[in-house]
Order: structure tokens, then sequence, then C-alpha cells
């Protein structure tokens, strides 16, 4: 196990090395008016003296070393136009915990419905439960997301009489976002673990502890249920991370202040150095999140062995 996740760590490095080295080198392609604030009331003297300032004049390789250097200690380097002057770790500050709470609960509530939901259309197959389940996981999928979430702000806010705006002071708030960001998690689980199930149901070991008399509910908890799990913990820890630094069109729709929209409107705002530092971050998570999901599958079935070739991937 050690020898494949250090094996899988040094392709991830190799991975981020290349994103990040091709991120970069693209954005020194972008136009220059991204690395100043003012750039319209500039002159080309002082354009030029700040290019300098700034190392944007060395060659590439140069630039890429120097950026390396400051990874490696922490400095992902000052916004330029989003909010010039400030350091960029002090933006993450202020919005990643926020989005890290809304993805902490959605996903507890995702895991929560989804789960049983699945469960309950494998035991219930072809059954109304089954039927009942596949139609809203049919709705999730099929209806574009941007229009349930408008339904949900619409009448809970309605329903419930909460605010349309997201408040710090105001828990109730947080509701509606949480269900909005949970919905599509709900169907996914729910529909992976009854297929799992549905499929671990028709093997020849089932077959055989349900001709030997076994309670048909041990058999779907103890044996099913537990095997049904094993591919889809691979799948929580890159949804968990993910959803994490927010979800864009559902904290723009609540005006939450986290990392959701931040992405959109550094590149809108052409605000390169931020653009570069939040790609890394967001290739990072889903790097370390495919890791995580490999060790989750091992700790939670203990018959699978990653240190053998056919385990590996």
């Amino acid at each position: 196990m050690l020898k494949y996740l250090a094996k899988r760590i040094a392709r991830s490095f190799i991975t981020l090395f290349i994103v990040i080295t091709i991120v970069f080198s693209l954005l020194r392609l972008m136009p220059i008016e991204g690395y100043f604030s003012n750039f319209e009331k500039m002159s080309e003297e002082q354009i030029q003296r700040e290019l300098t300032r700034m190392g944007l004049t060395d060659p590439l390789p140069t630039q890429l070393v120097r950026f390396y250097g400051e990874i490696i200690q922490g400095d992902l380097g000052t916004s330029n136009r989003y909010r010039p002057g400030v350091e960029i770790t002090e933006i993450l500050s202020t919005k990643f915990p926020l989005s890290m709470a809304f993805g902490c609960a959605s996903m507890a509530l995702s895991m929560l419905l989804g789960i049983p939901l699945g469960a309950l259309m494998a035991r219930c197959k072809d059954k109304f439960p089954d039927h009942l389940g596949t139609v809203f996981i049919v709705f999730i999928n099929a209806v574009p997301s941007a229009v349930y979430y408008l339904f949900i702000q619409m009448y809970g806010t309605q329903i419930f009489g909460i605010s349309m705006l997201f408040s710090r002071s105001n828990p109730a708030t947080w509701i509606l976002p949480v269900i909005s960001l949970s919905l599509g998690d709900i169907a996914y689980y729910g529909m992976w673990l009854r297929r799992y199930m549905v499929d671990e149901s028709n093997k020849d070991y089932v077959k055989l502890a349900r001709a030997k008399g076994v309670n048909s509910k041990d058999i779907m908890m103890k044996h099913v249920f537990r095997n049904a799990f094993v591919p889809l913990v691979q799948y929580i820890p890159t949804s968990l991370l993910l959803t994490m630094v927010g979800s864009i069109y559902v904290e723009s729709l609540y005006s939450i202040p986290g990392m959701g929209g931040l992405l959109v409107t550094a590149i809108q705002s052409q605000d390169n150095t931020l653009v570069q530092a939040l790609v890394i971050i967001y290739a990072t998570i889903s790097i370390i999140g495919l890791i995580l999901g490999d060790v989750f599958m091992t700790l939670v079935d203990p018959r699978i062995s990653f240190a053998k070739k056919e385990g590996a991937r």
C-alpha cells in the first residue's frame, strides 16, 4: 500500500507540475493589462518599469523557476485587479472557510439521504419506492440545475419565510443553499448505490445465502450493501473537496462570499495572478481527492490491495 501511494503521489506531482507549467506559460501570453490595476493611466515607461520590477521581462524559464520557488514558500502572489495589492492567501482565507462549511454541510446531507435512498431502491427493486426514486434521479440529471435552483430559492423562501440572500448572522439562510448543493450528490449516491447493490444481489454468493435460508434483510445489509458501498467510497473525497471550494451558481444566487464565483470574477477582471493561483488550487484538490479515494477503498475493504499488479489503475 505504501509503495503504491508513493507511486501515486510521485505521478501526482508530475501531473501538477505539467498543469502549473502550462497554465503559467499560457498566462504569460495574455495581455499585460491583467498585471496592472490602473493600466489605462500608465505611460509606456511606467509599464516597462513595473514589468521589470515584477520580473516579467525575464526569460520564461527564469520566471518559472522563480515561481516554483515562491509556491514552495507558500507565496501565491498578490492580486492585481480583483483586490489590488492584497495577498492572494489573504483573499482565500476569508472565502475558503465559508465554502468549506457549506461543502461539509451539503455532503453530510447528501450521504444522509442519498445512501439510504439507493439502499431502499435496491431492496424494493421494481416497486413503488424504486420508481419514485428513479423519477427523482432522472429529474435531477435531466433538468438543468439552474432551473431547480431558482425554484428552490423562489418557493423555499416563501414557504419557510427565509431571506432570499445569505446572511452570516442568520443561520436559517444556510438551509436553501445547502439543499441546493446536495441535490446532485443525493441523486448520484442513490443511482450508483442502487446499481451496485442490484449487481451484487445477482451474484452467486447471495444466491447461495438465500438457498441456505439466511434472512433477506441480513443479506442486503451485511453483505450486499457492504460490498456495493466499496466502489462508491472512491467518489466521496473528490466530491467533498470540490464541494468545499464552492459552487459558482449557488453562491452567486444567494450572494455567498465564498470560493464559488471567485474564479469567474478573476477571469472577468483579467487578474492573471489570481487566476493562476486558483487553477493551481483546483488542480491540487482534484489530485488529492483521487488519492484519498483509493485510500478510503482499502480502509472500507481490506481485501483490496494496490500492491498487486491487478489492483493498480
